[in-house]
């Protein structure tokens, strides 16, 4: 009797179950609309128009995978991999290193914390293109800060040069800006993390022998794993897909978004390339927000 109504109460719904669930599909409902709009008609329209010629007066010619063949063999295409790349593995790295070390300093409470964390987070909060234009002063060959610094001030450089008009270097000025940007998040989320951790973890592991390093190792870093790993996965996903950081500060970083925004709208324009290319950046995107949610969030 006790498994006949176990199994009954799992398998069937009370007329009250169903009333509440068809209730609360009803409150879901716009907004389920709305995301369909405004998220899936976008993406299903970008894979339609990945298969066709698309002309400037709107005209379309269906070419089949011919997109896709035309970008596998564009070297530019394969320069804006490695571009990416670089600024993905430089920009996480970097984030997650310098918010944890930050967090690490921080997290004893002090006088004046919390104005400290303020200024932290100000670089996060501040508008982009006002940023950005301060970071173009900065780097300017001919006034800027950084040039007088290390031509005149210590002269470790010989003459002066344009690091954001050459891409080798503009590359890792996008990734400074970059890590400056967006540290405080990390930090933040770190931060949080770890100031819960119990000190009697620390004390049980300091009376086993372990130094600060030991502690770090053994007691630190297994309890930040969760925030560590959200930090890592979801930087990648947001660089990837970053554009407006990259493009306002140096427009010759190609990364992905960049070469696809340059075959969309400028030179030469064919947005079935462009279209092309950004459902292999929306597969890898779905590779990693699944991996995130599957490995990290254990959904």
């Amino acid at each position: 009797m006790i498994g006949v109504s176990i199994q009954s109460t799992g398998e069937y719904m009370t007329p009250l179950e169903k009333a509440e669930a068809r209730f609360g599909w009803k409150l879901v409902a716009p907004t389920i609309l709305i995301l369909s709009l405004l998220i899936l008609y976008p993406l299903t329209y970008n894979v339609y128009l990945s298969f066709f010629d698309v002309q400037l007066n709107g005209s379309k010619t269906f070419v089949g995978f011919e997109n896709y063949l035309k970008l596998v063999s564009n070297p530019d295409y394969y320069a804006a991999i490695w571009t990416t790349t670089l600024y993905l593995f430089g920009t996480v790295v970097g984030t997650t290193l310098l918010g944890l070390a930050m967090a690490l300093l921080l997290r004893d409470p002090f006088k004046g914390r919390g104005l400290v964390n303020a200024a932290i987070m100000l670089p996060y909060v501040a508008p982009v293109i006002s940023v950005v234009f301060g970071w173009q002063f900065l780097f300017d060959p001919i006034s800027g800060v950084v040039n007088y610094l290390f031509v005149d001030v210590l002269p470790i450089w010989s003459e002066r040069s344009n690091l954001i008009g050459d891409p080798d270097s503009a590359l890792w000025v996008v990734v400074i800006f970059d890590v400056w940007k967006h540290a405080p998040i990390a930090y933040l989320l770190i931060l949080s993390k770890l100031v819960s951790i119990s000190s009697e973890q620390y004390e049980a592991a300091a009376i086993d022998g372990y130094g600060p390093i030991g502690r770090f190792f053994h007691v630190t870093l297994p309890e930040l794993y969760f925030v560590l790993a959200t930090v890592v996965l979801l930087r990648l996903i947001w660089n990837l897909n970053r554009f407006e950081d990259v493009y306002l500060l140096a427009p010759n970083v190609e990364t992905l978004p960049i070469f696809t925004y340059y075959q969309a709208f400028t030179g030469v324009i064919d947005q079935g390339l462009a279209a092309a290319t950004s459902v292999i950046q929306l597969a890898v995107l779905s590779v990693f927000i699944w991996f995130y949610i599957k490995k990290v969030m254990k959904w």
